[in-house]
């Protein structure tokens, strides 16, 4: 996937936060390590330390229908921005299910790297693409599981 580097969309950026705020402390800290390799992560500032906290999860009746208040879920969100001299610096962001607050910085450390253009396409292809291509054969092998136990109704039309 070519990515140009010199200033991501916002959608390119809802992608690979989703990817962020979808993969497991322990994967995403060593990809992170690995994507780095070797090189010490830059310099921050937090805007926002990691807390935990609660948000509301609302639901839609059949779908598509009313929403409703459909209970309370547990996230940590963290914002942070490089060091940088000069310019305006990245702020990086995170937010995910859960109360890890160790994931939260990683993300949110992520998300600002790459939004810095001198690094954003090595990172991006060393961290984003393969953890969205694990996410996304889990995703296909959970379908894949789903369809196995589906079953097909039919009616019969009945003559008077």
């Amino acid at each position: 996937m070519s990515v140009s580097p010199a200033s991501p969309s916002p959608a390119m950026r809802r992608a690979w936060m989703a990817v962020l705020a979808r993969t497991p402390r322990a994967e995403l800290e060593a990809a992170f390590n690995r994507a780095l390799d070797g090189i010490e992560a830059p310099a921050f500032d937090w805007l926002r330390p990691p807390e935990t906290g609660l948000a509301m999860v609302r639901g839609r009746i059949g779908g598509t229908g009313d929403a409703f208040n459909l209970g309370e879920a547990t996230v940590t969100r963290a914002t942070l921005r490089l060091r940088e001299s000069g310019g305006n610096a990245p702020v990086g962001v995170a937010c995910h299910l859960g109360r890890d607050r160790r994931r939260a910085e990683l993300a949110a450390l992520a998300d600002a790297i790459l939004q810095v253009p001198e690094q954003h396409p090595d990172l991006h292809a060393q961290l984003i693409e393969p953890l969205a291509a694990r996410i996304a054969a889990q995703r296909t092998a959970r379908q894949h599981d789903a369809a196995a136990t589906r079953v097909e109704f039919f009616t019969m039309v009945r003559g008077d």
